[in-house]
């Protein structure tokens, strides 16, 4: 830990300097492997999935290619999304079987107010 930035005040608590552009991996880089749960980036997504889960036949084509790993599945069936980490991107939703359409892209401002619909698996959610 570094010493506290001039002019603020010392409470006794030492705080972090935020690192410069010259400490950043080229590249934006990932140089830990593993630490993708660390960061909760659910935060900023513009639309959310909701999934249904009478609609759903289970063929965990939207955990496949979800890129957050955002797809929850325990004993080998969707149980819901982790709202934490989703970003909302709508592969899940675009991979799901079209006769089956389990899952829906819905502008977060609208799923926020039914908070875990859904979601009755038990999915993490933000709202």
């Amino acid at each position: 830990m570094s010493t506290l930035k001039e002019g603020t005040a010392d409470v006794g608590i030492a705080r972090e300097e935020p690192k410069g552009w010259r400490d950043v991996p080229t590249g934006g880089l990932i140089t830990e492997a593993g630490n993708a749960m660390e960061y909760e980036t659910g935060d900023w997504r513009t639309f959310r999935p909701v999934w249904h889960k009478d609609r759903c036949i289970q063929c965990l084509f939207c955990w496949v290619y979800c890129p957050d790993s955002a797809v929850e599945v325990r004993d080998g069936k969707v149980v819901g999304i982790d709202y934490k980490h989703c970003k909302g991107c709508g592969i899940c939703a675009n991979e799901c079987p079209p006769k089956v359409r389990a899952i829906k892209m819905e502008l977060e401002s609208e799923a926020a107010g039914e908070g875990a619909a859904g979601n009755e698996g038990g999915g993490k959610d933000n709202a």
